[in-house]
């Protein structure tokens, strides 16, 4: 009995100081492992870069007709003939609509005859005058007689003119909104006509950029309907005073529109621009950590000491100016040629280890000279083909894509 109880602790002891060794193991490797170094974190890498800027202001607007009006008959009457087609080029002084005048033209007949026999009495009682058959009293009744018969005639004729609508300026035509042997009241809508070359854009900047701009101006002008296309124009006139509600001042664009695809009406984001600034450096938009209490990015370095060999990461605070598209002006902070990280951020700290994806861009004294100096005429963005929202925004802003100038 006493054996087999020592045979039984005997193994129990046994498994249990198996158990504690594989535990001991377990602790040795996890301590090993944790005192390895960290592989280099892999990031991407962009260069602060010198470039021409094309500042510009954003702001959008409305497209406008230079000459736009709902054409609408004077006077009433019934619709005798339509002399055009919706959408229909028309000249100045074309005819469009002609109402019914057959009332009208009795009328003057009617008249012409009253003014003719009123004529006649003129003439007879101008014989008598000289005679001193009749009085001058008499003579100067029968003459205004004359003049009246004569107003109520042309009175008559301006009406029978007005019963025939004409275009009062050349453009396209609306739809028509009128049929043939409808009665229209004065004042009826017809048709819409519209100037479409040249256009007007009209939309609005800050107070504050007053200053900045000037009639003869250059903009480009975008459109949803045409994403790809630019238009470009001048600023033709600028309001004389401010929005006292939105404290922004009234700007309108002179466009051409040979072939008459910007329209009345339509929605229009308008650029514009300021002139050419030189030698200014930016970056990636991504390659910036936008927070409250100021932007930073990460400076990729050669390491010293016991990260000599690698490259490291040190947070550096900079300071921001305008933004095109995904380009950002660094206004202080940095210098041309220096690396930043420009994705992979969120896994580093300040003096990580990094690994760039593409080698070609490393920096250290084993870089190819061309990766550590950049050149001004490579890499720089187009500045006639990105806009900046504007050129001193809120880092809030710069936040927000989508931020805009206020309407």
């Amino acid at each position: 009995m006493i054996l087999r109880s020592l045979l039984v602790f005997f193994l129990l002891a046994l498994l249990a100081g198996g158990l504690a060794f594989l535990k001991y193991q377990q602790i040795q490797e996890g301590m090993a492992m944790f005192s390895q170094p960290q592989p280099p974190a892999v990031v991407s890498a962009a260069k602060v870069q010198m470039s021409s800027w094309q500042p510009r202001l954003e702001a959008v607007g409305n497209v406008q007709a230079v000459q736009g009006v709902m054409v609408n008959n004077e006077v009433a009457g019934q619709i005798k003939e339509i002399l055009f087609e919706s959408g229909d080029q028309v000249t100045a002084g074309q005819e469009l609509v002609r109402l019914d005048t057959e009332v009208d033209e009795a009328d003057l007949n009617g008249l012409r005859a009253g003014l003719n026999l009123a004529q006649l009495q003129l003439d007879r009682n101008q014989k008598l005058l000289r005679d001193r058959a009749v009085s001058q009293g008499d003579f100067d009744q029968i003459s205004a007689q004359v003049t009246q018969a004569l107003a109520q005639v042309q009175a008559k004729q301006a009406l029978i003119r007005k019963k025939t609508i004409r275009a009062p300026f050349t453009g396209q035509l609306g739809i028509r909104r009128v049929n043939l042997g409808q009665f229209l009241e004065a004042g009826s809508a017809i048709v819409e006509l519209e100037a479409l070359d040249p256009v007007y854009v009209d939309y609005a900047l800050p107070e504050r950029r007053l200053s900045e701009i000037a009639v003869g101006q250059p903009v480009e002008v975008r459109v949803s309907a045409y994403p790809d296309q630019v238009f470009e124009g001048k600023i033709s006139a600028i309001s004389p005073a401010v929005n006292q509600a939105t404290r922004n001042i009234q700007v309108r664009a002179l466009l051409q529109n040979p072939d008459q695809r910007l329209l009345p009406g339509m929605f229009a984001k308008i650029s514009t621009l300021l002139p050419v600034k030189d030698q200014v450096l930016t970056l990636p938009r991504q390659a910036i950590t936008f927070n409250t209490y100021g932007d930073s990015v990460f400076l990729i370095q050669p390491g010293e000491g016991e990260q000599e060999g690698q490259l490291v990461v040190q947070r550096r605070q900079v300071k921001t100016g305008a933004v095109r598209d995904q380009e950002v002006e660094v206004l202080e902070g940095l210098e041309a040629g220096d690396q930043v990280v420009s994705s992979g951020q969120v896994k580093l700290r300040n003096g990580s280890a990094v690994s760039i994806a593409d080698d070609s861009d490393a920096v250290g004294p084993d870089a190819p000279a061309e990766s550590r100096v950049p050149s001004n005429a490579e890499g720089a963005p187009d500045s006639a083909s990105i806009a900046p929202v504007d050129d001193r925004r809120s880092q809030a802003d710069l936040r927000d894509p989508n931020q805009g100038l206020p309407a």
